[in-house]
This record gives structure tokens, sequence and C-alpha cells, in this order.
């Protein structure tokens, strides 16, 4: 039996998807969610094979929402996006069905995964990179914590540092930690506002207070909450050419 949740915030498209599912007696309907925060708990609770997820939803859209999550099912994507973000899909061999989903375009995409199924198709986590990057700068890092997901607007981030596979996005709340790379988020994060400073580090300019010297051809940022941040020869450079010192 393949175990599957629909998650999408509109309840006919859920339930088009349920009534063209009952074509296939081995796939079973756990759950049914309307938004991200639903999805994810649900997951956790059913632990499905295969979620059929729509994109575009209130409060965290679909690919904030698999970021969330450990270990992913498998995905068809419910979407309206543009071509360039479906030839990612494509290219990363995770199906997909554009609203108004049709009954013929449901069972080709189903058919696709019981094809393949339990052997997943691509790694999840490069198709999020790819779609992440293709798309315009972030404004916002959603993060769980415990069994609660909080939204972190990036204006309210200081600064993040590497910690070992993760990335520690620190504010005045404290530190969160994302499975996230330095490098992705010195692509996602406004250049006019974030500088990656040092190999660990990337600052938000607006908690910079002064900068010192330090060893060598370092320096150090000081920031208002007093925190330190090392910066590099190469991170210096940078923030004088932003800084225009």
């Amino acid at each position: 039996m393949i175990r599957t949740i629909l998650i999408d915030d509109e309840p006919l498209s859920r339930e088009i998807i349920k009534s063209y599912l009952k074509k296939f007696p081995t796939v079973e309907v756990m759950a049914e969610c309307q938004d991200g925060f639903e999805g994810v708990k649900s997951i956790q609770e059913h632990q499905p094979d295969l979620i059929f997820l729509d994109i575009q939803m209130p409060k965290i859209n679909g690919f904030e929402m698999l970021e969330l999550v450990n270990p992913v099912p498998h995905v068809i994507f419910i979407t309206a996006f543009d071509e360039y973000a479906l030839r990612a899909f494509e290219a990363n061999a995770i199906d997909y069905l554009l609203k108004p989903v049709s009954e013929d375009r449901l069972e080709k995409a189903l058919k696709k995964f019981l094809a393949k199924f339990p052997q997943p198709e691509a790694p999840l986590q490069e198709f999020l990179e790819t779609v992440s990057q293709s798309n315009t700068l972030v404004n916002r890092i959603v993060v769980k914590t415990g069994n609660k997901v909080k939204i972190i607007p990036v204006h309210e981030i200081q600064y993040l540092e590497a910690d070992d596979d993760f990335v520690k996005i620190v504010t005045h709340e404290g530190s969160f930690l994302k499975n996230r790379t330095m490098a992705y988020y010195e692509k996602v994060l406004d250049p006019q506002q974030f500088v990656r400073v040092h190999r660990s580090y990337i600052v938000h300019l607006s908690q910079i207070t002064k900068i010192e010297p330090y060893q060598k051809e370092t320096h150090l940022a000081i920031l208002r909450t007093g925190q330190q941040i090392p910066v590099s020869k190469t991170g210096y450079a940078r923030l004088k050419t932003i800084l225009g010192i």
C-alpha cells in the first residue's frame, strides 16, 4: 500500500485529486492538509511514501515546508509556476501537475512514480537548491525549533555562522540551525544588506558599529550586540566596497 498525503490550501483541488486517486486501490490517502504547518506535522505523524504538494500556499510555501521535513517523502508537485521552474522540475526528474489538474495528467504522474517506487528519483535537496537559486532574493527564512515552525524575516538576522554541516542563523531571539550552506545564503541574501566577511560568517551590514584591526591583515567587525566577528582580508575588501571606505 502506498501511503500518501494531500497538502493544498484549496479544498476543491484536494477533492479532485482524491477522486482521481480512487482508480488506484494501492494508494491510500492518510491525511489532508490546508497549509505547510499542517503538512509538517502530518508527515511526521504518518511517514507517507508520497505527498501531493501545492507550492503556492499561505504561511509557508511548499519548498519551505520541505526544508523542515526529514526524511523527505517522494513528491508530486501541484503548481502554477512558470516555464523556467518547470524545466527545473524536469531536470531533476520530480513530476508536477499544473492547475487545473486533469485526470490523465495525474494518472501519468502517478504511474511514473509507481514504476520507480520505492527507489528515489533524484536527491530532493539538490532540486530545492536548484529551484531556490532560480528565484529572487529571499526575504525570510523558515526554521524548525522542536515541534514549532518559525518564520524569520531577514531584517531580523544579525549574522549567519557556519556550524559543521549547518548554518547558524542569529537573531535577537537566539540562534537557529538550518541545513543549508554558507554559499547558498551568500547567493540568496541581498548583497546590499548582507556581506560574507569570512568563510564562516555572513553579517547584516546594519548590525556593524565599527571595524577594528586585528592580527596581520585581518579585522574584527563589532556588532550592536557587542559580538565580535572575524573579518578576513577578502571580507574586508568586500566591506570597503559596499561601505564606500
